[in-house]
């Protein structure tokens, strides 16, 4: 009888595996509802710190530093290491000053305002040790955007590195009219602090997992930053089960040279990396130059990414360092497809952790990626995940002109089918309403964050304002930001999908797509602005190589009507393609600005040509139409 067991039991796992491949069985029970899905353990941990009342990333750094790696390297930075224990005491003295000299109270909001460095850390933790909260400053602001993120978090102290001065001085008389008062920090004033003595436990002991921990700025791409609220227990639980997910021990050295005052490297980098007691290897900015010898010589085993830089690092003359390294993982998000495997295969990057998720936003997916079947994706979802989530997570069908979510007869929204792109929305119930995040001081841009009656009366749901498909086997991609795709001859294009596209042609190194308005005409046209690659000149790029290359990657649809070459793409400190001046300006001659120069595909032409005003005014009294 053992032959026909054998056998039984190898037809059985042979259908287990066949099942398992089809259904992505496993991958759905280790990531569950994404990845960050808490478990009973999770939940076990973070009940028992609030009854030790240790909910604060502080205390996370606090138990390494005296209790159970005090010696461990903690940050590396530009040659120089601290150990937990030396960090720990460093904050402390930070954390003297700001009690003793200035004055912060328990549950107080400071502004943080400077780049990434050593002392930018010793603030941030130390504001967590003495209670009080922070908020997280984009160093790149002055004027009005910097004026309005002080004033927009009520505090009376804005904490400057010495490097943005210059960002910071053309405001003062405004934000003393506030009631501000600015202070500077640099390495040598730290170095000079003296006091050492722990901070209080009386300072953190009310703190709840429900308070306001920090804020966090949105990008301000439409607009003045809104502060995303990050509450105490959102911290926790973030940095804690990214740790679990990415299976960070302390001898993992992660490289981030993306802006602190930002959540990525906040929340995707730094807590993590304290929960295990892993190293930070930081970088001051993004630079081609350091990079990569940031990398090798601070043995970093991960490196972060964010948006395009990557791509960046791509089209970068070569390095030295970039082979000669220990990196095995990039993790991060907004890698194109373009420059996913020849990213892997250029600076020997096993594995690809790819991540959706947004500060302001929920849910997110994951996508730790070796191979080629999930390369591209930001996430698998298999036959649990959606008989257990499937009416939990929903893309539904848009307008993309109104940016409307499109109803049917009895005015419900309408789910996307397979392979149909579609805003991601997420249930909200009673229940779960309280750990939405939301914006500080903005009652009206959280609630616009919701929206309500969507497949029944009285139902709520959250808008990610992201588009996204899933292909059959489970696949998921992201799409394009809901306003940044655009509908041309009753057709929605994506402007990551013609970016990609266009990106491809070997005499261009970098591609923003997007929509522009022409008078007389329904929906937006398709343009794309391009950097020209190395060497390449607007006299030596092959423009009828270019319509040619674009007509037969994209539909015709999609093919871009209007060139704008361009010197250098805008991006935001998160590496982020700005595309709002671009799609203000469209192409009408008079209100381009710089010196970029226009082209176009008139109808019937083979080639791009230089786009007049004489052109446009063609356009506009319609003896020319567009196709």
């Amino acid at each position: 009888m053992a032959l026909p067991i054998v056998a039984g039991a190898a037809g059985t796992a042979a259908v287990a595996a066949y099942l398992n491949a089809k259904f992505h069985i496993l991958y759905d029970l280790r990531n569950d509802r994404g990845g960050l899905a808490p478990d009973q353990k999770v939940l076990d941990y973070i009940g028992d710190r609030v009854a030790n009342k240790r909910v604060l990333t502080y205390h996370v750094f606090e138990d390494h530093a005296l209790r159970k790696q005090p010696n461990h390297p903690f940050l590396i930075f530009e040659g120089k290491q601290w150990t937990y224990k030396q960090f720990f005491d460093c904050i402390c003295k930070v954390g003297n000053w700001l009690m003793n000299d200035l004055g912060v109270q328990v549950g107080e909001m400071v502004a943080l305002d400077g780049g990434n460095s050593p002392e930018y850390l010793m603030l941030w933790l130390a504001i967590d040790a003495i209670g009080a909260m922070t908020s997280f400053i984009n160093w790149n602001l002055t004027g009005a955007g910097l004026v309005h993120c002080v004033k927009l978090c009520e505090s009376r102290l804005l904490i400057a590195d010495t490097d943005v001065r210059s960002n910071v001085e053309p405001c003062r008389s405004e934000l003393e009219g506030l009631g501000v008062d600015i202070k500077y920090y640099d390495p040598a004033y730290f170095e000079s602090l003296k006091d050492f003595s722990r901070i209080p436990e009386s300072r953190r002991e009310n703190v709840s997992v429900e308070s306001v921990r920090g804020l966090i700025y949105t990008s301000g791409t439409t607009g003045l930053p809104k502060g995303v609220v990050m509450t105490t227990g959102r911290e926790l639980l973030v940095g804690h089960m990214t740790a679990k997910y990415l299976r960070l021990t302390p001898k993992e050295r992660m490289y981030t040279c993306m802006p602190l005052y930002h959540g990525a490297a906040h929340g995707l980098c730094m807590t993590p990396t304290i929960h295990a007691g892993s190293t930070v290897v930081l970088g001051r900015k993004f630079s081609h130059k350091t990079f990569w010898p940031e990398v090798a010589k601070g043995k970093a085993t991960i490196i972060q990414y964010v948006g395009e830089l990557c791509r960046y690092l791509l089209n970068g003359p070569k390095n030295e360092y970039e082979r000669a390294h220990c990196a095995t993982m990039a993790w991060g998000n907004g890698m194109r497809p373009d420059v996913w495997e020849p990213f892997r295969e250029r600076f020997g990057i096993q594995t690809i952790n790819e991540l959706y998720a947004a500060t302001d936003g929920l849910g997110a997916t994951f996508n730790r990626n070796n191979g080629p079947f999930t390369a591209h994706t930001i996430g698998l979802r298999g036959l649990l995940w959606n008989w257990k989530y499937k009416d939990q997570e929903v893309r539904v069908k848009m307008d993309v002109d109104t940016e409307d979510i499109m109803r049917d007869e009895n005015g419900f929204a309408i789910r996307c089918g397979t392979d149909e792109p579609g805003q991601v929305l997420h249930k909200l119930t009673p229940e779960t309403l309280a750990g939405v995040p939301g914006y500080y001081n903005n009652d009206q841009a959280t609630v616009n964050r919701r929206i309500t009656d969507v497949f029944q009366k009285g139902d709520m749901w959250f808008k990610s304002g992201d588009m996204m498909r899933q292909d059959p086997d489970g696949r998921v991609y992201f799409v394009d930001r809901l306003g940044d795709t655009f509908r041309w001859k009753s057709e929605n294009v994506s402007t990551n999908e013609v970016s990609d596209m266009v990106g491809k042609f070997p005499q261009i190194a970098e591609t923003n797509a997007y929509g522009v308005s022409i008078p007389g005409y329904d929906g937006r046209a398709g343009a794309a602005s391009i950097v020209l690659a190395d060497g390449v000149t607007e006299s030596t790029f092959d423009f009828r190589g270019l319509a040619t290359h674009a007509r037969a990657t994209l539909p015709g649809y999609a093919v871009p009507l209007f060139l704008r070459v361009t010197p250098a793409l805008e991006y935001t400190g998160t590496l982020k393609i700005q595309k709002g001046r671009l799609k203000r300006e469209g192409v009408d001659p008079d209100l381009v600005t710089g010196e970029d120069k226009l082209y176009w595909l008139p109808p019937g032409s083979e080639r791009y040509l230089p786009f007049t005003k004489k052109d446009w005014e063609a356009i506009k009294d319609k003896s020319v139409r567009l196709t």
